[in-house]
């Protein structure tokens, strides 16, 4: 204020000059903090609206936690936990240090209440606890958190624990962030609205909610805080108004209070630029497909006859017909079939990867048989291969197996990350299929061993279906059949699956 009051006593010209230079470094208090970085995204379409230092390596802090309950929110889907299950307490997760619930070694607490500790506290306890609940330790949970990141195209992104507690080699971006922000509510709207909890009571104390922005700027409907001293005060924000939405990052900041008020400089600044209309950004939602048993990897060849109730073959493997089905479903059911013959392993059985086969004797399906009907394979916990009257492929079984499209299904698992293409997203999964073909009869060579595959992705209550080629082994690759794919008039982008 003195200064201002100093500048209106010198001569016009010189207030001019010194109004605008104060003022253009308050409208910038981020800049000379080498820790900052900021992005603003449109959520309907996907545009950035403010970018600053974005795709610069930081440290994600607490807003880790928003991965871990992406993965438990997976987990609840998949119906492996429900609200009420409980989650034992080990003593190590016990032992982390603060924020934390002061979880005892022993106990058990429930998914929302572990739900609500992350959401408000910001607890460390009870990110360990879901991380060793689900995946056995804080390690494994973190790869896991690492290709779900890769999955949803946060490439720069690596995950070392569930919580967010100092580890230099727990990275990622502001754009990621962003990404991350905007993905777990497209796939998770009614476990979203766990972000707006203001405050949380658990076991006789209450706990209020990180976020300051909740109930005080209007459309902040989450999502996650952050600290530590190496990444500074981080927050990701979700913003609902007049019809816009934008999920805004803020990273690096010096204090929790500058941090918010760039955060709401940044809302007052860009939310009025974002887009009003329907949503027409890409889906950001990604499943995997089972990845030792695609149609790609399907061969004609002819099948020795083995007796009802035989073993697989320990060696490298005979070829068979699979039937994919669950216990209780009919062997033939034709949603669940493969034609075509591949290798056994002789570790299937015991491989974590593999669903529940039924090995029979099936005719072939007919070659005007939709693709969406090949391919449909269920996860099971527990995976069993039995040989039931297993006959030889007859010869008349097409050759050229590989050109059938993959369908990936929501409760299979991930398949290993690598740079895929994706060309469209349609409306039906019948479009998706159509437009893979013809993309891959109109490109020659350029697509001849890529893997044709679409998975149903839910945005905005509508379900998707993406059409994508994947099996890219290098980006270039990846790269240079987009390039092939445009001179064919088809809209193409490479990611990091």
């Amino acid at each position: 204020m003195r200064l201002l009051r100093a500048v209106r006593n010198r001569a016009p010209w010189f207030r001019a000059v010194a109004t605008a230079g104060l003022m253009a470094a308050m409208a910038v208090p981020a800049a000379a903090n080498s820790k900052y970085a900021g992005i603003v995204v449109d959520a309907k379409t996907g545009k950035t609206l403010y970018s600053s230092s974005a795709d610069a390596y930081r440290y994600p802090a607490s807003l880790t936690k928003i991965m871990t309950l992406y993965v438990l929110f997976e987990e609840m889907e998949a119906g492996r936990y429900s609200l009420n299950s409980k989650l034992k307490v080990s003593k190590y997760a016990a032992g982390r240090p603060p924020t934390k619930l002061g979880l005892k070694a022993g106990s058990t607490i429930k998914v929302k209440d572990a739900i609500l500790g992350l959401v408000t506290k910001s607890a460390n306890d009870a990110s360990t606890v879901i991380a060793e609940n689900i995946s056995g330790s804080e390690r494994n949970f973190a790869e896991r958190m690492t290709r779900t990141a890769r999955q949803l195209g946060m490439s720069k992104t690596t995950f070392r624990n569930p919580h967010g507690l100092p580890n230099s080699k727990q990275r990622t971006t502001a754009r990621d962030m962003a990404t991350l922000g905007r993905a777990i509510e497209e796939r998770f709207p009614k476990y979203y609205s766990y972000f707006e909890t203001r405050s949380f009571t658990y076991k006789g104390r209450r706990y209020g909610n990180h976020n300051k922005l909740l109930g005080r700027i209007k459309g902040v409907d989450g999502i996650k805080t952050g600290y530590t001293r190496a990444s500074g005060f981080n927050l990701t924000a979700s913003v609902k108004r007049d019809g816009r939405h934008i999920v805004a990052v803020v990273m690096g900041g010096k204090t929790g209070r500058s941090r918010d008020a760039q955060m709401v400089k940044l809302i007052n600044r860009y939310l009025k630029k974002a887009s009003r209309g329907p949503k027409t950004a890409p889906a950001l939602v990604s499943r995997g497909i089972v990845p030792a048993f695609r149609a790609a990897d399907l061969k004609a060849a002819p099948l020795p006859a083995l007796k009802p109730g035989s073993q697989a073959p320990a060696a490298t493997g005979a070829p068979v017909v699979l039937a994919l089905a669950k216990p209780d479903e009919p062997k033939n059911d034709p949603t669940h079939l493969v034609t075509g013959t591949i290798p056994v392993p002789p570790k299937m059985v015991k491989s974590r990867m593999a669903s529940t086969f039924a090995v029979a004797g099936l005719a072939p399906v007919p070659q005007q048989a939709p693709a969406s009907d090949l391919v449909r394979a269920p996860a099971t916990a527990q995976p069993v291969v039995t040989m039931v009257n297993v006959a030889p492929v007859p010869q008349q079984m097409p050759e050229k197996v590989a050109d059938t499209v993959t369908v990936a299904t929501s409760d299979t698992p991930d398949r290993a990350p690598g740079w895929q293409v994706q060309i469209a997203a349609a409306e039906s999964e019948t479009g998706a299929i159509e437009m893979l073909n013809k993309a891959k009869s109109r490109t020659g060579k350029a697509l001849r061993k890529r893997v044709p595959y679409t998975e149903p992705v839910e945005a905005n209550g509508q379900t998707l279906y993406r059409a994508r080629f994947v099996g890219f082994e290098t980006k270039t690759a990846a790269l240079s059949a987009c390039k092939t794919l445009k001179k064919a008039k088809f809209a193409c982008y490479a990611i990091y699956q």
